[in-house]
């Protein structure tokens, strides 16, 4: 399968920032790509850096207009879209929401972020309800996608339940970077490890990993930090970490990456970590903490 991804930097402007991605989304597809990838909340800045209730309107309804402008880009182009919008469900009632396009610019599926951070620049629980769809991969002509945001990729859990559930990738819209008050030693080491972590995932579970991340700087409005310098760092790796590409840590960039989901399956038998799970042993794993 040939995945297509574009690691952009973002503005105010939210039209401008949707016609790129629009633009881009239709090169990937003439250049090959049959699943295309965005980056989290891609249609706007990452608001998430202040509390501030005036950035709920630009919340939107699924189906709503970027589920129907992302349903015609995929229906001309022939090829599936990974998005990720800022849902409004209900009056008071949000969420961080990745939606996925069918060739034929139906919605295939959605997945509401299910981590929900907040940390300085951060703040994602003033603004999104934790999800409620669970872990589940989404069916689709190209696969069946492990579609999970940012704040997930650190938790193994939610990896193994999409994997336990059937998925031939895992796919993470995301968007992270520095703290400007960190040192470059300290900001490396963080990078390094959400990296890291994924890849282990990749591993643990048999499936290619697919991250996508925004770059470049985004101003903190409130004043409250320095603001945020995305990292990119965007990436496909294989069933056993290997990297397939890395993207630059301070470039945009729209890239095609060729993978075999069939390699998996003897990645698989090679190394039966699924066999040999003992789920009879893993009773703890739903508590917070095991004071005994």
């Amino acid at each position: 399968m040939k995945i297509g991804f574009l690691q952009q930097h973002n503005t105010a402007d939210t039209r401008s920032n949707v016609l790129r991605l629009a633009e881009g989304v239709a090169d990937l597809a003439k250049r090959g790509a049959q699943l295309v990838v965005l980056q989290e909340l891609h249609n706007s800045l990452y608001f998430c850096q202040e509390e501030n209730v005036d950035n709920f309107d630009l919340a939107e309804s699924i189906p709503g207009p970027s589920t129907k402008l992302f349903g015609e880009i995929a229906r001309t182009y022939n090829v599936v879209i990974v998005t990720s919008l800022f849902e409004r469900r209900a009056p008071g009632l949000y969420h961080n929401t990745a939606v996925v396009i069918e060739r034929d610019g139906s919605i295939a599926g959605k997945y509401r972020k299910m981590h929900i951070p907040d940390d300085p620049a951060y703040y994602e629980k003033f603004y999104f309800t934790p999800g409620d769809l669970g872990f589940h991969p989404i069916n689709t002509s190209v696969g069946k996608l492990g579609v999970l945001v940012c704040w997930d990729q650190w938790y193994p859990e939610a990896a193994r339940l999409m994997a336990l559930r059937g998925a031939d990738i895992l796919i993470y819209p995301t968007a992270i970077g520095y703290e400007s008050s960190d040192s470059r030693e300290e900001q490396q080491r963080q990078r390094m490890a959400w990296q890291t972590v994924q890849r282990g995932h990749a591993v643990a579970n048999g499936l290619p990993v697919v991250a996508v991340n925004r770059v470049g700087y985004e101003e903190d409005v409130s004043g409250r930090t320095h603001g945020i310098n995305f990292w990119g760092t965007s990436f496909v790796a294989g069933p056993q970490g290997e990297i397939f590409y890395e993207a630059s840590t301070d470039e945009e960039e729209s890239v095609v990456v060729e993978i075999d989901l069939k390699h998996s399956e003897q990645v698989r038998r090679w190394w039966p970590f699924l066999r040999d799970r003992r789920i009879d042993a893993y009773g703890g794993i739903e508590k917070r903490f095991l004071d005994e």
